[in-house]
């Protein structure tokens, strides 16, 4: 047997007023004294109460369905932690604020994604979007998604002044603070593994390493780029031909943790000492950047706050506590996690 969960007429009860009263303290409401309000706050704490909010929504007539948006490229394997930290950020709210959170996982490419995604919110008739990279930089799908009174919020978009709430990692700052760490410890030639040109938000890791050199003095030369699509086999199939040259990079930068764990796999095969032969640093500081040998110098992006961020602004403006007050782009806090891939150049 389990004890009974106190119902809202036990709060009335101990707290001495009407059941009215009770729900205008829980939701917020007007017309309501201090002395009330805390008489029901008592009762609350006392009984243990919690507001069922799943049974708030139903009863208010409101869709509390929540769409994430994400993208995967068929033809490789998918990126080993990006998704599933979306995912727990946004979970973790939506367990909080009684909304409920669906993932959807779409490739990139093809001219029929934009339709198949308003296909997806009109069937659901959701009430919120989060869209990642790339979807995040499409504006023409943001706006269509705005026009449908779906309060959409874009993770990590590569130009902010687009329609709907934006969260992310200010990337160009975050290429230029790593370009620094390697400077600082007499790198001189680099190499740069890029991501999926679609990418906005990675792209501009690029030119804050980019702008990094430029203030440093260092010629175009001194930094030799590749294109690659974020995944362990690009780190695997790239990092030997950027290394190939007579004067070769004595420090390599790659888009993401896994095209960097890929470098580090082609540098081990090949005899290289990391960090003595060459250094290896990237971006996103997922779980396996501090599995592999030796850990990987990363910069840590906070991919669940960025989740977690998007879901309580959805929460906020459907709930009727921020209607109207979307942030036009957020940026949370990046750092360097200094670990033992990245030394001074031997050479």
């Amino acid at each position: 047997m389990t004890a009974r969960k106190p119902t809202i007429d036990d709060v009335a009860r101990l707290s001495g007023v009407a059941r009215a009263t009770v729900s205008r303290v829980l939701n917020d409401g007007p017309n309501v004294s201090d002395r009330m309000r805390a008489r029901v706050a008592e009762a609350v704490e006392a009984l243990g109460y919690q507001v069922n909010l799943q049974a708030r929504f139903l009863a208010g007539g409101a869709n509390r369905t929540v769409l994430l948006i994400c993208a995967s490229d068929t033809e490789n394997e998918p990126n080993s932690y990006y998704q599933s930290a979306l995912e727990i950020g946004a979970l973790r709210v939506s367990a909080q604020t009684g909304f409920e959170l669906v993932t959807h996982t779409l490739a990139q490419g093809g001219g029929d994604v934009v339709r198949r995604i308003l296909h997806l919110v009109d069937d659901s008739r959701c009430c919120g979007v989060i869209l990642t990279p790339p979807f995040s930089d499409w504006t023409d799908l943001s706006s269509a998604l705005v026009e449908r009174d779906a309060t959409t919020v874009r993770i990590s978009p590569g130009d902010p002044a687009s329609a709907g709430a934006a969260v992310g990692m200010d990337d160009e700052a975050a290429g230029y603070a790593l370009a620094r760490h390697l400077l600082d410890r007499g790198h001189r030639r680099f190499g740069f593994i890029q991501g999926l040109a679609e990418h906005l938000s990675a792209e501009q890791r690029f030119r804050g390493t980019r702008r990094a050199l430029d203030e440093a003095g260092l010629d175009a030369d001194a930094l030799l780029a590749v294109r690659g699509n974020f995944t362990f086999r690009a780190g695997v199939e790239l990092l030997p031909g950027l290394i190939a040259g007579a004067n070769p990079p004595t420090a390599v930068v790659c888009a993401n943790d896994d095209t960097a764990v890929g470098a580090l796999f082609a540098a081990h095969r090949d005899g290289l000492d990391v960090p003595r032969d060459l250094s290896i640093a990237s971006f996103d500081d997922t779980p396996v950047s501090a599995l592999v040998w030796p850990p990987l110098t990363t910069v840590h992006q906070p991919i669940q706050e960025m989740a977690s961020r998007a879901m309580r602004i959805i929460a906020a403006a459907r709930t009727g506590k921020a209607a109207g007050t979307l942030p036009a782009h957020e940026y949370l806090p990046f750092s360097i996690v200094e670990r033992h891939s990245v030394g001074a150049p031997s050479r």
